[in-house]
């Protein structure tokens, strides 16, 4: 392919996504340095409850985006690197639905890490774009797609974009069932779920209509917003969507901070942890050893104990969206 030249990709014929990895892999060293790498990423598992998991990853790679400044005036002096214009000569693309180009993300998590921004500079605000993300669940089959929002873990606020990586690799996905998903309604067959204790309330879609689903979304995305007025641009969320069987899974995880105290603190007593979709679904992020070293289970639960919706907004949720006409 010539350089940035975007390709088509059909509904769940992934297998382009793998010709463009093998491709970029193979022509583009930062990115085949990379994941390269990442084979070697040091890993270990920490219990958190019940049966439940956190993986912490040791990743100096992700350095930029863990450390990232997000505030406007950092934004704004910067160049958008999500940006056609912006890319890297080697970079290419497949192009999603005339809206979104699939790029190989060179500084991956997963084996297989995609980011997805929109062709348009636009602000990181999912409403509006949450059926995008459920069609992109539905045709990356073997993906995971998520999004994270301008003050939860997105680097680039300024751009509009989605993640992917490989299906089953965060600790959420493959724990489900050790969750209490509680069901909180059914709306023409779209299931709205509660899960509870494990840190990190979620909202839990199952569904195979993603017009319904998206209408769920958007009313939950509007409750949200009501109990948290002071998030201004959007609530805070972060969000898992898979598609499973003939359907799909969304996992949207309410905020109250985008990050902890931790990550303010000088010398020793600092945590460099910007939680962020991955690390919502399980898997810990450090790109500093002495982090890596220095996290277990009673931090990983004051973290996000910090950054997760409070328990009395949570049942405030629930409690509203039981009595919801969808």
């Amino acid at each position: 392919m010539t350089a940035n030249k975007i390709n088509t990709i059909e509904g769940a014929d992934t297998q382009l996504v793998e010709n463009l990895f093998l491709s970029q892999l193979r022509d583009w060293e930062l990115a085949g340095t990379n994941y390269r790498d990442l084979e070697n990423v040091m890993t270990r598992t920490l219990l958190l409850e019940a049966g439940r998991h956190i993986r912490i990853q040791y990743n100096p790679a992700r350095m930029i985006s863990s450390a990232a400044s997000v505030d406007k005036k950092s934004v704004s002096e910067r160049p958008c690197f999500l940006c056609s214009s912006n890319l890297p000569v080697e970079q290419k693309g497949l192009d999603f639905n005339g809206r979104y180009k699939i790029l190989v993300n060179p500084f991956p998590i997963f084996p297989r890490h995609l980011t997805i921004p929109l062709n348009e500079h636009e602000d990181q605000l999912i409403a509006g774009r949450f059926i995008d993300m459920l069609e992109l669940a539905g045709a990356l089959e073997g993906f995971t797609v998520f999004y994270n929002g301008p003050r939860c873990g997105a680097s680039a606020p300024d751009h509009f974009h989605f993640q992917a990586g490989n299906k089953g690799f965060m600790p959420v996905e493959q724990e489900t069932d050790l969750y209490h998903l509680k069901v909180i309604a059914e709306v023409k067959g779209c299931r709205i779920m509660g899960m509870e204790g494990s840190c990190r309330n979620s909202v839990v879609l199952s569904g195979m209509n993603i017009e319904v689903m998206s209408t769920v979304f958007n009313e939950i995305y509007n409750i949200l917003h009501s109990l948290m007025p002071e998030q201004e641009q959007e609530p805070m969320i972060n969000i898992l969507a898979y598609k499973e069987g003939d359907g799909l899974i969304v996992f949207i995880f309410p905020r109250k901070a985008h990050r902890p105290a931790q990550f303010f603190e000088k010398d020793e007593g600092r945590i460099l942890i910007s939680p962020a979709s991955v690390d919502f679904g399980g898997v810990w992020i450090t790109p500093r050893f002495e982090d890596y070293e220095k996290l277990d289970t009673p931090i990983v639960k004051d973290i996000f104990r910090q950054v997760t919706m409070g328990n009395q907004e949570w049942d405030r949720l629930i409690s509203i969206l039981k009595k919801t006409d969808f």
